[in-house]
């Protein structure tokens, strides 16, 4: 233990945990009640000043101790040995008792603030949990099965929390602090994140992280999680095998990325590929990907490459198909180009409530790229680009459904016309609070039976139908 302490740099003459005071006896059996899990704070007990002050005496002398050059170059695994060594020898030191499990949850702590994301680790490690939301050091949200809840994580600063988030920020080669207060990033397995810091984030620094699924989600996993039944997942299925283009609207959360990567899995492995997003979560499996992600502006107001630079370059790519993580502004209109000049197939996402929304959005989102472009010529466009809308929603009982699938059939005056292909109605609950319901088919022929003659497919889709 002793060469430990001596390549991590002795204790400082100044050091708290050199005090000339010792813990007091009584002080020491209050530790043992504030050692909370991995990543916790814990709140202070009855009479929590001493108490308190001897375990953050005990994280100061651990700190002292270390040089973080060297602790960064150790394996995880040989690192937390020394720091249980470390912490033991502390402890005995400030006369501080801890049990075997407490100096193991403390080792843990220190090991995941300097090797991962301090108390984000157990919660990212955590496959059960969907997102994760952090309204400052003391307010720390998680999502299960659907359904928000607090979490007991805490962080033991503001400090700490703006440190982690500086952390996962400059991974990816992006800078959030006061003077640039919003970023949005990744995580290295993809996970989404976005920061906010003060002034804009007045109770602290805000972190949501929208976690990457190690989950292979396909059709079949979709239909047995109750997303969605059998002959939907097999209109949907023909309709990527057919290269329609496709737009997945929803709410926030209500699963848009989860089904298509779900339908980017039946691209043929011939076919080149190229996707477009802000922060890079899809999970294409096909050999021939080029993945391109926008770049924010610097200090300056300099550099940034938006969604739409990034659309109007991959068309010089010569793709077989565009996937555009999601469709928010001016790169609408490009999008639309895109699915008018020959890359069928293509697929975005974008945030309705309808599928009827979506179009009307999308009609929204031109007019932002192209003020003076008149509405008919707006609407004839993304009547002539769009072949198909796949509403989702994140319900009440916290599942994610597919509630409708609707064909964009052509325009009629200035109206675009669309046709229900199906619709969720719902039926009740059963007894553990879960929605029930049935999908309604409309068996009429679609408006892209070319498309489905031409690949062979309309026979199967029509089967489809009747199943429903």
């Amino acid at each position: 233990m002793r060469s430990f302490g001596r390549r991590l740099g002795p204790l400082s003459s100044d050091s708290p945990a050199n005090s000339d005071r010792p813990m007091e006896a009584d002080d020491t059996a209050k530790v043992a009640r504030i050692v909370g899990p991995i990543g916790e704070t814990p709140a202070a007990p009855a009479s929590p000043i001493v108490a308190y002050a001897a375990l953050k005496r005990l994280r100061e002398a651990v700190l002292e101790r270390i040089r973080p050059e060297v602790a960064a170059a150790m394996p995880p695994d040989q690192l937390r040995i020394e720091l249980e060594n470390l912490i033991h020898e502390l402890a005995n030191r400030e006369r501080v008792e801890l049990s075997a499990r407490e100096q193991a949850r403390l080792t843990e702590d220190f090991v995941n603030e300097m090797t991962g994301y301090g108390p984000l680790e157990p919660l990212l490690k955590d496959d059960r949990i969907a997102d994760i939301m952090v309204n400052g050091p003391d307010k720390v949200f998680i999502e299960i099965g659907g359904k928000l809840q607090l979490s007991e994580i805490r962080f033991r600063s503001n400090d700490q929390l703006a440190s982690i988030a500086q952390k996962i920020a400059a991974q990816v080669g992006r800078r959030v602090d006061e003077s640039s207060p919003l970023c949005d990033c990744r995580l290295p397995d993809g996970s989404r994140v976005n920061i906010v810091f003060p002034p804009l984030a007045l109770d602290g620094v805000s972190v949501s992280i929208r976690k990457f699924s190690r989950r292979r989600y396909d059709f079949n996993a979709l239909v047995e999680n109750g997303s969605m039944t059998q002959p939907v997942a097999r209109v949907l299925e023909i309709a990527a095998r057919s290269r329609l283009n496709i737009i997945v609207s929803g709410g926030t959360g209500s699963g848009k990325t989860t089904l298509l990567n779900a339908l980017s899995r039946l691209i043929d492995n011939g076919e080149r590929i190229v996707t477009i997003e802000d922060a890079a979560e899809l999970q294409l499996q096909q050999p021939h990907v080029v993945r391109l992600e926008t770049r924010p502006p610097n200090l300056e107001g300099q550099g940034e490459i938006t969604q739409r630079h990034l659309v109007r370059n991959a068309l010089r790519m010569r793709p077989d198909r565009i996937i555009l993580g999601e469709t928010r502004g001016p790169e609408a209109f490009d999008v639309l180009q895109a699915m008018n000049t020959g890359h069928d197939g293509s697929i975005t996402t974008i945030h309705a409530n309808t599928p009827r929304d979506a179009l009307t959005r999308i009609e929204n989102m031109v007019q932002m790229a192209v003020g003076n472009l008149p509405h008919d010529a707006i609407r004839n466009q993304i009547a002539a680009a769009l072949d198909l809308v796949i509403q989702v929603e994140r319900m009440r009982d916290g599942q994610r459904r597919v509630t409708a699938v609707s064909e964009v059939c052509g325009l009629e005056g200035d109206v675009i016309t669309m046709n229900d292909i199906f619709t969720f109605e719902y039926e009740g609950e059963d007894y553990s609070g879960r929605i029930r319901g049935r999908y309604a088919p409309q068996k009429n022929r679609p408006s892209f039976e070319t498309r489905l003659q031409y690949y062979g497919l309309f026979d199967a889709y029509m089967e489809a139908l009747s199943r429903a």
